[in-house]
């Protein structure tokens, strides 16, 4: 949906789904041991780029307020992006391990060991819903 005041995207749309497990990706989203803010920023990172095309940390983090919609500041990105690191789930690219820049790779291994909200209402995967 581009108008001709609308520029296209910087990073560019993924072509074909991520390969990332489903079922460790449905964990990771639901791992309360992460903000809704670091869930986001997982998400948007787990999309899927084209090798090397991935955004670099500094690139998310220097969006103008404009550009991101008013959305959350670097501040809070940048609390989101420590959360992540901190559990595994980003980790830096061994070839761009300066710090300043870099990229970031998705991994969703830590997902395995998610802190899920208990059932509560009998609504698990092995309930027949009757």
């Amino acid at each position: 949906m581009n108008t001709t005041d609308t520029p296209p995207p910087q990073w560019p749309v993924p072509t074909t789904p991520p390969t990332h497990d489903p079922a460790l990706f449905a964990r990771a989203m639901r791992d309360m041991r992460l903000t809704w803010r670091a869930r986001g920023v997982l998400a948007e990172l787990a999309t899927g780029y084209p090798p090397g095309q991935e955004p670099t940390i500094s690139e998310l983090v220097s969006l103008t307020r404009k550009e991101r919609l008013a959305a959350e500041g670097r501040d809070a990105f940048r609390k989101a992006i420590g959360e992540l690191r901190s559990l595994g789930y980003l980790t830096p690219d061994a070839t761009t391990t300066s710090g300043v820049g870099e990229r970031l790779v998705v991994d969703l291994a830590p997902a395995a060991d998610a802190r899920l909200v208990p059932d509560r209402y009998g609504h698990g995967p092995l309930t027949d819903g009757a």
